[in-house]
């Protein structure tokens, strides 16, 4: 005599339950975190003191930009050629020197490059850098 309840599926569970997996591993994290910060205490040292001195940082870069029709740009300002120059020597006479980053448009003329990194060298800022794109 046999007897059932319910529905006759003879395919049984095709699927896992995955509720309980998940709620044991998010315990399992919650401990391992609490734990974690318990074991980990700071360890405490004393620091040697020294007498060397503090570095000032680098001066910040001089963004000189060339556009395709020539314009030069001092950190997106529009100057001349000549105002070039004069910016480039007033920051040729600080103590530590700031590089030049230059950024040439791919349809300027090189002779408008050329003139910018002349007058660069000429007031003695020798870190010159060309941004390209990758």
């Amino acid at each position: 005599m046999a007897f059932s309840l319910g529905e006759e599926n003879d395919q049984g569970m095709t699927e896992m339950n995955l509720i309980p997996l998940i709620d044991i591993m998010l315990v399992l994290m919650i401990i391992f975190l609490v734990t974690a910060t318990v074991a980990n205490p700071s360890i405490p040292l004393t620091l040697p003191k020294t007498t060397a001195e503090i570095q000032e940082p680098p001066p910040k870069a001089i963004n000189v930009n060339i556009t395709a029709d020539n314009q030069v740009a001092w950190n997106d300002q529009v100057i001349s050629l000549d105002e070039l120059a004069k910016r480039l020597s007033e920051a040729g006479l600080a103590e530590r020197k700031p590089a030049v980053m230059l950024k040439a448009d791919k349809d300027a003329k090189y002779d408008t490059v050329a003139q910018v990194m002349s007058r660069a060298s000429e007031a003695g800022l020798a870190d010159i850098s060309f941004v390209s794109d990758n």
